[in-house]
């Protein structure tokens, strides 16, 4: 199982092997996210408290948790904003912070370190749950806070370029998983450096998430040929080997801003592919045109934002197997000094779980990320607090646990079948993409004199 898997809280390292299966693991896991339960245990014996009130103490949480995406126009199915829209959810409230689906935050808490972690506190679930059981009281309207004040446009101001799709694209009423590719052609006469990028869906209701690829090559349009309509058919990636991406979108991320004297290298003449998903819930047909509005280097350009992958493309996991154990490693042979900014796991339906960690040359294992309850519609980029040293000779490790059972609910195959690597639906993948800067490089890009 999982005998070198090292955990540790809030990056501290462990430096002997304490984990020895993925069942010990998620066991800890658990144990560390367990104190909103001991708040209620508590709550049972201790003197009786008066009720959080949606005017004092829930819609703080709200307006901090929930409203960017639970407003109108937004992504999420209700409004949030006032006491009548969320004292007619309560339910839909207390089921989902109990279960904590929602915020969607998939990250195991103390397992890594990341930015914006929408996750809600121990604090602030056992409020919302006491909220619930008290009957959802009002309080005094008098205390209710400032209402936020959602920008309009683009929130990193004016960009220097837009990206946007050829024309409009048409998703039926009731269709889910819909993935589709757009290719984007790009006319710069040099390199441009990228250091901001943000994504406007068309129709932010419609689009679940958003990945962008950089193609140089004519794969993608050769692609987009064979594939009738706009675009191309596109689940599990791009279909073609990228040399880069512009980041991407889901509900809740805030637009990214690299690093100082970072950026991400849009070749000249290069293609930006985006990859759409869509779910349209409604019985109506939805149309979307999504857009990104690049804002280029004014300062210099020491380092490149690069990507690297961790990845098993080996595996067959058998017909039944509810918690078949894939492995995966990686190692920078060419004794670089690293820096990790950003993780993204990956797999498809049958994956559960994944946990990947950085084990240092001197044996020391640091923590990245931990997802013990995988749902590909709920994948994502997460940016650590601070960037992670990757000192040369750094192993990075994946396991990665998939059910191929028929009780997996996300099972695409009835009955089950064998499932090796592949981009299709019904096909899977175990692999890690960690964005990283390279310590010793230095580009000396600078912008020129006006």
């Amino acid at each position: 199982m999982v005998e070198e898997i090292l955990g540790g809280v809030n990056g501290v390292l462990w430096s002997r092997p304490l984990i020895r299966s993925a069942a010990e693991a998620h066991m800890w896991t658990r144990l560390l996210v367990t104190p909103a339960l001991a708040v209620l245990l508590l709550s049972a014996t201790a003197p009786a408290l008066e009720p959080p009130t949606f005017s004092d103490e829930v819609v703080r949480i709200l307006q901090n948790r929930c409203q960017t995406c639970h407003r109108p126009g937004e992504h999420a199915p209700f409004s949030l904003l006032s006491y009548r829209d969320a004292y007619d959810k309560k339910d839909d409230i207390r089921d989902a912070v109990h279960a904590r689906a929602m915020p969607p935050w998939k990250p195991v808490f103390g397992f890594g370190d990341f930015l914006e972690p929408r996750r809600l506190s121990d604090a602030e679930l056992a409020t919302l749950l006491r909220w619930v059981e008290a009957g959802a009281p009002e309080g005094d309207p008098a205390n209710l806070p400032p209402p936020l004040v959602f920008s309009e446009g683009w929130k990193l101001g004016p960009p220097d370029h837009v990206l946007e799709m050829a024309e409009p694209y048409t998703v039926p009423g009731r269709a889910s998983d819909v993935y589709r590719c757009f290719v984007i052609p790009t006319s710069f006469p040099e390199d441009r450096w990228v250091t901001k990028v943000e994504w406007a869906p068309g129709d932010r209701k419609l689009v679940h998430h958003i990945l962008s690829y950089i193609d140089t090559t004519s794969a993608a349009e050769a692609l987009d040929r064979r594939d009738p309509g706009p675009g191309y058919t596109c689940f599990g990636g791009p279909g073609f080997n990228p040399a880069g991406g512009l980041s991407g979108w889901a509900p809740g991320i805030q637009p990214r801003v690299m690093a100082d004297g970072v950026g991400m290298l849009l070749p000249k003449g290069a293609r930006v592919v985006v990859q759409m998903h869509y779910n349209n819930n409604e019985p109506e047909s939805r149309t979307d045109r999504t857009r990104a509005g690049l804002h280029f280097a004014k300062g210099p350009i020491d380092k490149r934002q690069r990507s690297i992958a961790a990845l098993n493309r080996t595996f067959t996991i058998p017909a039944g197997d509810r918690r078949y154990e894939v492995r995966a490693s990686w190692t920078d042979y060419l004794g670089r000094d690293l820096h990790a900014n950003t993780i993204t796991p990956h797999m498809h339906l049958l994956g559960r779980e994944m946990m990947v960690t950085a084990t240092y040359p001197n044996g020391l294992v640091r923590p990245l990320v931990h997802i013990d309850d995988w749902d590909f519609n709920w994948q994502g980029t997460y940016t650590f607090t601070q960037p992670v040293p990757l000192p040369r000779g750094t192993r990075i490790d994946v396991v990665a646990v998939f059910d191929n059972s028929a009780a997996n609910l996300r099972q695409p195959s009835r009955p089950p079948r064998p499932v090796s690597w592949g981009e299709g639906t019904i096909d899977e993948m175990a692999i890690v993409f960690l964005g990283v800067t390279v310590d010793a490089e230095r580009i000396g890009w600078r912008p020129a004199a006006k």
